[in-house]
């Protein structure tokens, strides 16, 4: 097999969770965008103005105040019989947004079609400008109708392209928690079936308390073949010459002393 070829099988086998599930998470993104019913979005605006001229800040908190006000029930209650839904509904398809440095307030209002939106956020508008100028002498402020809403031109949701993208993103988590998982598996089982039993030495016996370690001489070693033959033929030839010095050395120490004996005998007569 050649190294390209090799080096293709690696990637597949390691990447495959990874490259199957983006397709198919961008293509359940593409279906849900084809399946899911379109929603519209259509935003009206509100202003807060101070009763006394130079309390800009006065308007901004109380603008703050009332975008959070702008979804509750005491505020869709009229707002419910002009658009036919109950107050828990439009509580899902209605609410407010503020701005920290602007005393405006914009409302958006959702439905099944860009009418049906522009009816929600206009209704709940005046609404709330209704319900917050009941107390204008307590607050010093009033609401005043700034934009109506405008019916929308395209759908909010679904979103092709953002479905598409968010499947893709999703299937690329679940692709890499799969390769996740993969590799601790095999990384558990990898040393568990290719691990080769470690031989045990011997234990060395405990010496006595006191007493020097004394290394191990090992295995006393074996002469060399024909070491036992020589050593044999060497004793032999050893005792057979000494033997033959013995025997040589014999006439010369018997006539040792005879010699020695004349030679006293001699002196002796030579003494008379």
């Amino acid at each position: 097999m050649t190294e390209p070829r090799r080096s293709a099988r690696l990637l597949v086998r390691r990447w495959w969770p990874l490259a199957l599930a983006v397709p198919l998470g961008a293509a359940a993104g593409a279906g849900y965008a084809v399946v899911a019913h379109p929603s519209y979005a259509a935003d009206s605006y509100v202003i807060v103005v101070s009763e006394n001229p130079g309390e800009s800040a006065t308007a901004v908190n109380f603008a703050q105040a009332y975008g959070r006000l702008a979804g509750r029930p005491q505020v869709l209650a009229a707002a419910a019989a002009e658009t036919g839904h109950s107050r828990s509904e439009l509580e899902a398809l209605v609410h407010g947004t503020t701005s920290p440095d602007a005393p405006m307030i914009e409302i958006t209002g959702t439905g099944a079609d860009p009418q049906e939106a522009v009816l929600t956020a206009d209704a709940v508008a005046r609404s709330l400008v209704a319900f917050a100028n009941g107390s204008t002498k307590e607050t010093g402020v009033r609401l005043v109708p700034l934009a109506a809403a405008a019916e929308p031109e395209r759908p909010t949701t679904p979103s092709g392209r953002l479905d598409v993208a968010v499947g893709g993103a999703a299937g690329v988590l679940i692709g890499a928690l799969v390769m996740m998982t993969r590799r601790r598996s095999d990384s558990a089982a990898g040393p568990a079936a290719g691990a080769a039993p470690v031989p045990t030495a011997p234990r060395p016996r405990t010496a006595e308390p006191g007493a020097e370690p004394v290394a191990d001489p090992g295995p006393e070693p074996r002469p060399a073949a024909g070491t036992e033959v020589t050593a044999e033929v060497t004793a032999a030839s050893g005792t057979g010459d000494t033997a033959a010095r013995a025997g040589k050395a014999g006439p010369a120490a018997d006539a040792a002393p005879a010699e020695s004996e004349n030679r006293t005998k001699t002196v002796a007569g030579s003494g008379r």
